[in-house]
């Protein structure tokens, strides 16, 4: 089975709609993705198709639990899921962030190759960053322990916004989460073409309660 048909079969199955264009962009990303991987070290797989399921339809399947704004993916690594969302939602505002300047660079590059307006590139570690404005949701994949994750970028959510951490099996992480805070939900997820359990979790900063 081509790229194509592994990229169309997988979104049918994730039952989301994505126009034939944008799965098109898609491959694209995945091109650039393997060609600077040599380069840069982006990520350990090494297979276009791999890439296809692993990467793209891993992203893509959290899209149904995600919600419109203003998103900063924590530790975007090559893009993932920051830039394959991106491309999936260009109504959406994404920043990526990552501290590594090889990997922030070429995520900007194919930014501009892609063509994506909606997006925007930080290098730098995630608690010393203090933009004057804050996010709808923040997310990640496979940046750091849950309690970390949300201790670490709590200055940059809005009041009402959530964080959405994307995990294998997170049971053992769940107690790790801050005062202040709580899970709102753990979603399990299947991921088509990916052998492996996968999960969403989904945190708040807890409302303040008035006597």
């Amino acid at each position: 089975m081509n790229n194509a048909k592994i990229l169309r079969t997988g979104v049918a199955e994730l039952n989301l709609d994505l126009s034939e264009s944008t799965q098109t962009k898609l491959l694209a990303y995945v091109d650039l993705l393997h060609k600077w991987n040599k380069v840069f070290n982006l990520t350990a797989i090494r297979g276009k198709s791999e890439m296809v399921s692993h990467h793209l339809l891993d992203s893509l399947a959290v899209l149904p639990h995600l919600w419109e704004g203003r998103w900063l993916d924590v530790g975007s690594g090559g893009g993932m899921p920051g830039l394959v969302l991106a491309i999936a939602r260009p109504d959406w505002q994404f920043t990526l962030l990552d501290s590594n300047s090889k990997k922030t660079g070429f995520v900007q590059q194919a930014a501009i190759e892609l063509g994506l307006s909606n997006v925007s590139v930080h290098c730098g570690r995630v608690e010393e960053w203090n933009p004057d404005y804050s996010f709808d949701g923040i997310i990640s994949r496979a940046f750091a322990e849950l309690g970390d994750f949300v201790r670490v970028s709590r200055h940059l959510l809005a009041s009402k916004g959530r964080w959405v951490a994307m995990k294998g099996v997170p049971e053992d992480e769940l107690a790790s989460i801050p005062d202040g805070c709580e899970i709102e939900q753990v979603i399990q997820l299947k991921v088509p073409g990916v052998n492996a359990a996968r999960s969403l979790v989904i945190a708040k900063i807890l409302e303040e309660r008035t006597a």
